[in-house]
């Protein structure tokens, strides 16, 4: 029998990435943030979560399924899981269940399904649901309970967070309110000074844990370092400039450990689909997350700005990709 040529499209060299491997890289890297919060929270934080990622999951299938009538089944790629996870992460551990289930079906049925599935949507699913329930639901989406309550759920005792300390500084013009504030150890690792103080979102409990996550994803080279580092950097020149034109806002290394700043830098922004593509285009769009990201937690109506940094930058990430065009291959250059 005579050998067949087979001639295919390029790209001819693979890698040995595919999107499975990729969201449970993912998943595993906010293993240790799951870990901190479980700890924190205890029922709440299984409650959040557990139902957050069987309500994406299901929601996916159901509406692939039902009504998209693919026959292709998508829910093992991990895609759904991963969105049900990070939107866990944004959420108080006192969520009841049924605005958590709500917010899925936004993330998933919105965010995602309405644009045609993964790779297609122009926003990230999960930002998409903590938006929506964040302007539907403000006063359950702004209620935080402290750390430390493991057998409580919707009863949960609340409490001020840092950022909203940050906050009311800002807005009373008093700079004595932020000696308030925890440590930068303690906001790094995780344990409040303070169990009056309200920990915040699930994903906000431990920076540590969210960098270890981060130092995972570059070994395993899932994402590269270019919009993490800018966002950041970003955050910390111009808090650090702003504390020391006044100092009733917050150190710069306060505001870089509070907050969902690093949830957002290391997981939300980096999504594939709703980043740009090249490096120099990455790097414009986390500084440009950065600089919204103080704008809104210092001038916004909210305390905290990093989701609708996101959200904002997502929007013009097609914008950023055409302006970042990489050089053709044989391309004439114009003198």
């Amino acid at each position: 029998m005579a050998n067949k040529l087979i001639v295919s499209l390029s790209p001819h060299v693979h890698s040995g990435d595919s999107i499975q491997k990729n969201m449970y890289g993912v998943m595993i890297a906010l293993v240790p943030a799951l870990l901190v919060s479980l700890f924190a929270f205890g029922l709440g934080a299984l409650v959040v979560t557990l139902t957050s990622v069987a309500a994406c999951v299901f929601f996916e299938w159901a509406i692939t399924k039902f009504i998209l009538k693919r026959e292709a089944c998508t829910i093992c790629d991990g895609s759904a899981a991963l969105t049900g996870l990070l939107l866990a992460f944004n959420l108080p551990s006192n969520l009841p269940i049924w605005i958590i289930i709500i917010g899925a079906l936004v993330a998933i049925g919105i965010g995602k399904m309405t644009f045609g599935g993964l790779g297609c949507n122009p926003f990230n699913p999960a930002l998409v649901g903590r938006i929506f329930l964040l302007i539907s639901f403000p006063v359950q989406m702004t209620s935080w309970p402290t750390a430390g309550q493991w057998t409580s759920y919707l009863d949960a005792q609340t409490g001020a967070t840092p950022l909203a300390l940050m906050k009311q500084a800002i807005t009373s013009g008093d700079a004595s309110v932020l000696e308030q504030l925890p440590s930068a150890m303690s906001l790094l690792i995780g344990i409040p000074d303070s169990c009056q103080m309200g920990a915040g979102c699930l994903g906000e409990i431990s920076a540590a844990a969210l960098l270890l996550g981060f130092v995972y994803m570059l070994w395993k080279k899932i994402i590269s370092w270019h919009i993490p580092v800018s966002i950041l950097g970003t955050v910390f020149v111009f808090a650090g400039l702003m504390h020391l034109a006044n100092p009733v806002y917050a150190d710069p290394i306060s505001v870089l450990f509070t907050g969902g700043l690093m949830l957002g830098a290391i997981f939300m922004a980096t999504d594939y689909v709703t980043s740009p593509m090249t490096h120099k285009g990455m790097i414009i769009y986390g500084v440009a997350i950065g600089f919204l990201t103080v704008v809104i937690r210092n001038f916004g109506a909210y305390p905290e700005g990093m989701s609708f940094a996101i959200f904002i930058m997502n929007a013009f990430t097609p914008l950023i990709n055409t302006y970042c065009k990489p050089k053709r291959f044989g391309e004439v250059v114009k003198k």
